[in-house]
């Protein structure tokens, strides 16, 4: 799709509905969590706790979306931990992932984030932040406190 800039503005103009909705509309809908979560290794994923958000869209309209995980922890074996941004459910059309991997016998961690912009039909969208890990030996953690909260924001930045 075509971007739809709005116009240059000058002093005695008239302001049109049109100009007015080309403005960014700002949040759309957030969600944060305070609470750990426990990587799994199943292989759809498992929606991490609190990472679960609903609007309703726009049809034409780009969203950005941030799904942020403040510290991941891989597996203290070879493997990897990833965290994935779906619409609808955890079988869903995933939008984008985030793969922390761990290429020694140790835990290994940093920040996850995931950025994505989008277009949706108009209705209601579901979009979930899922995890997983290739093995559970040491208890590989999304690790969640009161000074490091993850975070699903969805914002309206623009017409299409």
């Amino acid at each position: 799709m075509a971007i739809n800039p709005n116009t240059d503005f000058s002093s005695g103009a008239v302001l049109t509905a049109a100009q007015q909705n080309r403005f960014p509309r700002g949040v759309m809908a957030r969600a944060t969590s305070q609470t750990s979560y426990t990587l799994t290794t199943s292989s759809t994923t498992v929606i991490a706790t609190g990472m679960t958000v609903t609007f309703t869209a726009v049809a034409n309209r780009y969203y950005k979306i941030t799904y942020y995980e403040p510290q991941g922890q891989t597996p203290n074996v070879l493997g990897n931990a990833q965290t994935f941004l779906k619409q609808t459910s955890v079988t869903g059309t995933v939008l984008g992932n985030n793969v922390l991997t761990n290429e020694t016998a140790v835990t290994d961690q940093d920040e996850m984030i995931i950025i994505k912009t989008a277009t949706f039909s108009a209705g209601s969208v579901t979009l979930v932040g899922t995890a997983s890990c290739s093995s559970t030996s040491g208890t590989p953690l999304l690790v969640r406190d009161a000074t490091r909260e993850a975070l699903l924001l969805v914002e309206d930045i623009g017409p299409a």
